[in-house]
């Protein structure tokens, strides 16, 4: 693998300079932002997965700035792995914290995403117009999944689901978007993406902050 292989595959970059994408590099102040305001709210809570979780969404924004810069294999990489990261600690609290799981079947049941995400992800891939984008549509259907089986269970913490889940639904919608119609938006709508994610991983956390704030691990 050439680690140092230039990627264009935004409608923003036109050339391999440092600042060829200079909106989707300063959009990625909002998940710094994000992750300052959760600090801020998870703090002292003694909630410590919540505050993994700000540690990784300010990592998120770090990787995303480095590779809208950059543009390099290992700089996609940066900006990949922060993000199943996230996806993975989420899911590992939501099965601990709302579900009870134990913490080995927990991280068992977490695990799973992985042949999950590789079972789904071909199938999103024959969904005309997602392009690279299908491989993120699996989360937003992961959430919605727990959101309908825990309505019962948590109807507020359910609820907060699936908000995230239809922001993430926007934000994937924006970042498809972005190739076909480069020639009506020569800028793009990626930038779409870094805002309204960061908005939704930062709400994910706060829907987690709530839940253990009024419905505590028994």
């Amino acid at each position: 693998m050439d680690w140092f292989q230039e990627i264009n595959g935004y409608c923003e970059r036109l050339s391999p300079d440092y600042w060829a994408e200079p909106i989707n590099a300063v959009t990625n102040a909002a998940f710094l932002i994000a992750a300052f305001v959760m600090w801020r709210r998870v703090r002292g809570q003694g909630t410590p997965l919540a505050m993994v979780l700000v540690v990784i969404l300010a990592a998120i924004g770090v990787g995303s700035y480095l590779f809208h810069t950059h543009a390099q294999v290992w700089a996609a990489m940066a900006d990949v792995v922060p993000i199943l990261l996230y996806i993975l600690v989420y899911i590992f609290a939501i099965n601990r914290d709302v579900w009870h799981m134990k913490p080995l079947t927990a991280g068992i049941v977490t695990s799973l995403f992985i042949p999950y995400a590789a079972a789904t992800v071909p199938l999103f891939q024959y969904v005309p117009g997602l392009g690279g984008s299908a491989a993120y549509v699996p989360v937003p259907l992961l959430i919605l999944i727990y959101a309908f089986l825990l309505r019962n269970r948590v109807p507020d913490t359910a609820r907060g689901l699936a908000i995230g889940a239809s922001i993430l639904i926007a934000s994937i919608t924006f970042r498809a978007l972005d190739e076909p119609i480069c020639a009506q938006v020569p800028l793009g709508t990626h930038f779409m993406w870094h805002i309204l994610n960061a908005t939704m991983l930062g709400w994910m956390i706060e829907v987690y902050r709530r839940h253990m704030a009024h419905a505590p691990q028994s």
